[in-house]
């Protein structure tokens, strides 16, 4: 199968815009902000750029040896566990300065950049969950940094302007549908849900068919804090008609892996 190159590159544009938006803001801080609690339980800032640093590299990794990833998973699985792994993997360089990690994250993502340029846009590539194309593999690092970039400007009390680059979370929120009923154990639904959302330029975005039952209606941002579970549906102005509609945005999930806690009502809640 042929996939169109120009689609790819923008994909690669933009993930390059979102690591240098939150590059700005993690370079201006000292080093005690590093160390300030996130939204993320446990987590602070500087665990937020550790794991996008050490995912980076691993899916790099996936690019540049895919049997050698497929074998690390397959050995993980087969020992501790994925949910396990994932829980320990922050131990990887927490004797890193804030200077050192930063130094560390910006190779990682010059090196991952630099690998999906030199890949089929068509090939498939592995991953924790299922194996994805490379566009949506590079959409799915543009998603992983945006949503822990939205950690780190809560931590910091730094507000992000949404930028149009919200389209490509918000494709991969609604194709991981499937995904986020089958990570809960639940039937997929055999229904269409239309999602219709308002982005920063007030276009229109639609994914789904016109006379479809289900819909969820809102603006871009609302959306990919939900399916990102950086906000509860609670706290932020989705509508949402139908009752797989309503299912799929108490359990959406963008991201692949094990369903994370989310964000409890009334954290973020507008006035």
């Amino acid at each position: 199968m042929t996939v169109p190159r120009k689609p790819y590159q923008d994909v690669l544009r933009d993930l390059a815009g979102e690591h240098a938006d939150l590059d700005a803001i993690v370079a201006g801080v000292d080093d005690d902000a590093w160390e300030l609690a996130t939204p993320a339980p446990e987590w602070s800032v500087r665990d937020q750029i550790l794991h996008l640093a050490y995912f980076d590299a691993r899916a790099r990794e996936a690019l540049v040896d895919p049997d050698g990833f497929d074998a690390d998973v397959a050995a993980i699985q087969a020992g501790e566990g994925l949910e396990a792994w994932l829980a320990g993997h922050l131990a990887a360089a927490q004797s890193l300065t804030p200077g050192e990690l930063l130094a560390w994250w910006r190779a990682e993502r010059s090196s991952l950049l630099a690998a999906l340029a030199a890949t089929d846009p068509a090939t498939r590539v592995p991953w924790y969950g299922p194996p994805m194309g490379a566009v949506s593999f590079a959409s799915a690092r543009l998603m992983e940094t945006w949503a822990h970039g939205q950690d780190v400007a809560d931590a910091l009390g730094v507000t992000r302007l949404p930028t149009g680059r919200l389209r490509h979370i918000a494709h991969l929120g609604v194709r991981a549908l499937p995904w986020s009923f089958t990570v809960h154990g639940l039937a997929v639904p055999d229904v269409d849900v239309r999602v219709e959302l308002r982005s920063p330029d007030r276009d229109l975005w639609v994914w789904g068919p016109e006379d479809a039952n289900d819909v969820v209606r809102g603006n871009a941002l609302d959306f990919c804090l939900v399916v990102t579970q950086r906000r509860h549906r609670d706290d932020v102005r989705l509508e949402f008609y139908g009752p797989v509609a309503e299912q799929w945005i108490t359990i959406a999930q963008a991201f692949a892996g094990p369903p994370g806690p989310g964000r409890t009502p009334g954290q973020f809640r507008d006035p």
